[in-house]
């Protein structure tokens, strides 16, 4: 299993090309993007902000990125073209961004990488994971990156589990796959392109490319009342 399974890397993060190769484990992306930032610091002292944005750190903001008049943007960060961040968005430390995305409101993201045209809208959390290119999490959606027992992040793969070697591990999102809203994907999730989780499930292991993961449902009849 490699990164290229499940993501292509966009031209507008070139930049970090030797640090994302397409032939490790998805996984290994998640280790490396403190590595990647490390080597390109910036210093965000050079931007004109709206006074509700705080910024600390190595910080880089394209010039046709959208500011809201309130976030937080806590370095090392990179922000891509075209990308909107919306009122309220946590940007927490080591998080790279493509070209055309939106970090929505009340949103915090930590230690993970989004490819282009990733849309995460509203009330979620994406931490130590991979969001494809065009991924889309609906509102409430949750990339869980801690087991209960904070032991290491196991992945499930089609040839079996494997050690992650990552105390977090959160979600591995293929380009163009979809999670409904108010889903949980469990530490160490692999979706593959174009999957789809539904809305309201708690998932975890390994979802192949263009399948549906969904809950089974059963309609009880109520005895009526006389």
């Amino acid at each position: 299993m490699q990164a290229s399974d499940f993501f292509t890397l966009p031209p507008s993060l070139a930049l970090f090309a030797e640090y994302l190769p397409a032939e490790v484990p998805p996984w290994e992306w998640v280790r490396r993007i403190s590595g990647a930032l490390a080597a390109h610091p910036v210093d965000h002292r050079q931007y004109r902000l709206p006074p509700g944005v705080h910024i600390e750190g190595s910080v880089y903001l394209d010039p046709t990125v959208k500011l809201p008049p309130a976030a937080v943007i806590i370095g090392p960060a990179w922000i891509g073209p075209g990308t909107e961040i919306r009122p309220g968005a946590f940007i927490r430390g080591n998080v790279i961004v493509g070209a055309h995305g939106v970090l929505g409101n009340s949103c915090e993201f930590k230690n993970c990488l989004l490819l282009d045209d990733v849309q995460v809208p509203h009330f979620s959390y994406v931490g130590d994971s991979v969001l494809g290119n065009g991924a889309h999490l609906a509102a409430g959606a949750i990339c869980s990156n801690l087991r209960l027992d904070q032991q290491e992040v196991t992945v499930q793969t089609p040839v079996g589990p494997r050690g992650s070697g990552l105390r977090k591990l959160g979600a591995l999102v293929g380009d163009q796959a979809e999670v409904g809203c108010n889903a949980v994907l469990n530490p160490g999730t692999l979706l593959g392109r174009r999957s789809l989780v539904m809305p309201a499930m708690s998932f975890s292991g390994y979802l192949p490319p263009a399948t549906i993961a969904k809950v089974r449902q059963s309609v009880v009849q109520v005895p009526r009342r006389d």
